[in-house]
């Protein structure tokens, strides 16, 4: 597996990367799964501070704990969580940042944090503030290199003008073709990286897409109807290479474009790790393949997600 450059920064990460979320919070069985995966090649994981509501970061340190020399590390920041009641406010102020920071380096039981990430974000953050922890943590070394995880486009293009962020993280796949309406060339252009996740959408990309339409499709999607989502199917699997499986094209789909450094994708058991690593990612699309699958699927765009 190819690393690829997280934007300016000194850090290469893996083309797949592990999203812990749905680890679950079996310390052992994560200990595996995490393991297996390094097996793959993959080197990145990527968590959050309100993931379980820091138990993910706590099991994360333990299954990395001989190995963190082996691990990209990201985690997020800008919930202010309480574990005990259970609930969360949106806090984007420095202070929390900066607080956040050390409260996951403490969990994840390490001195560093490899890529720290906002956890979202609106046009009405104190944005010039929230830059300013990122950059002080770095300056710190308490982290190495800082992004947000957003899909506003608003909000990702005040970041591009004021911040020197190496990465974003934003939904992404076949049937969620938003971020080509400008976002994935502006950052490609500025030199930021985008981290893909959703590469499967919730299963209906995958190889048991068929099934996944029928159980969560039938509300629709996004702007595709149950219908569109059907003829989608019928469009992609019409279309497969020789060999070719719906999740090796879902991930090499979103690959394709050079901004993308990485996709995100979740697994809960070794089985489910090992049919999304089933192949070679540095092994592309053909651009006649790309094309296809572009006209199976629609260039849906962003509407209410701009501020």
């Amino acid at each position: 597996m190819n690393n690829r450059q997280l934007g300016k920064s000194d850090i290469y990460i893996s083309e797949l990367t592990l999203g812990c979320m749905s680890l679950g919070t079996d310390v052992q069985k994560a200990a595996a799964i995490i393991d297996h995966a390094l097996d793959t090649g993959i080197n990145h994981l990527d968590t959050a501070d309100l993931y379980d509501f820091g138990e993910n970061e706590e099991i994360i340190g333990k299954a990395i704990k001989n190995k963190r020399d082996k691990v990209i590390l990201t985690t997020k920041v800008g919930n202010n969580f309480n574990k005990d009641n259970k609930d969360w406010f949106w806090d984007p102020s420095k202070k929390h940042i900066k607080e956040g920071a050390k409260d996951s380096l403490l969990r994840l039981g390490t001195d560093y944090i490899d890529f720290y990430m906002l956890h979202g974000g609106t046009i009405d953050d104190p944005i010039n503030e929230s830059i300013e922890a990122f950059e002080e943590l770095k300056t710190e070394g308490l982290i190495r290199a800082y992004g947000i995880s957003s899909i506003r486009p608003n909000v990702i293009h005040e970041y591009v003008k004021h911040s020197t962020i190496d990465a974003v993280m934003m939904q992404y796949n076949i049937l969620d073709r938003r971020p080509e309406e400008d976002v994935l060339d502006l950052l490609h252009a500025n030199n930021i990286s985008v981290l893909a996740r959703g590469p499967l959408a919730k299963g209906m990309l995958s190889n048991k897409a068929e099934r996944q339409i029928e159980a969560k499709g039938k509300n629709g999607f996004l702007d595709y109807s149950y219908e569109e989502l059907k003829n989608v199917y019928q469009g992609i699997s019409g279309n497969l290479e020789d060999g070719l499986t719906l999740n090796e094209i879902a991930f090499k789909y979103i690959l394709k474009h050079p901004a993308v450094a990485s996709a995100v994708f979740g697994a809960s058991s070794i089985d489910q790790l090992k049919e999304n690593t089933s192949f070679d990612p540095s092994k592309g699309l053909t651009d006649e393949m790309y094309l296809k699958l572009q006209k199976a699927s629609s260039p849906i765009t962003y509407k209410s997600h701009r501020i």
